[in-house]
């Protein structure tokens, strides 16, 4: 299955390993596989640097050693998002030909898309685990 991993959720993963994000994280690495946009990884490596700059080795250790597949950010004129921030992520997941979205954003929630099917770190957890 392929699953994209948002931000907030990849952010939370980091700071907080003994999370669900963080085991949303592993659950995708080792068993499906990972959809990623270059808008996401950028947005990662800003937030981490301004939050926690501390993790900023551990960022970029993060995206070279993990397997994913990078999809790039696009203009698309199909489904609109009410946070225009979201909007590439959104793209990337319709582009990337995503089965599932795993964030922790409203936003997305409200879309009620068909697919990818958007779920909270604890659905997909109670779902693919």
């Amino acid at each position: 299955m392929r699953v994209m991993i948002d931000t907030n959720v990849i952010i939370s993963a980091l700071m907080f390993p003994a999370s669900k994000p963080a085991d949303v994280l592993v659950c995708v690495a080792e068993e499906h596989e990972l959809i990623l946009c270059d808008y996401i990884v950028s947005e990662v490596e800003e937030k981490i640097a301004q939050k926690r700059p501390d993790l900023v080795s551990a960022v970029k250790v993060l995206f070279e050693s993990m397997l994913y597949r990078c999809v790039p950010s696009t203009t698309f004129s199909g489904h609109v998002i009410s946070d225009p921030k979201d909007q590439p992520i959104l793209n990337a997941s319709l582009k990337g030909d995503v089965d599932v979205m795993v964030t922790g954003d409203k936003h997305f929630k409200k879309l009620n898309l068909e697919r990818p099917q958007v779920m909270s770190p604890a659905e997909f957890l109670d779902t693919f685990r």
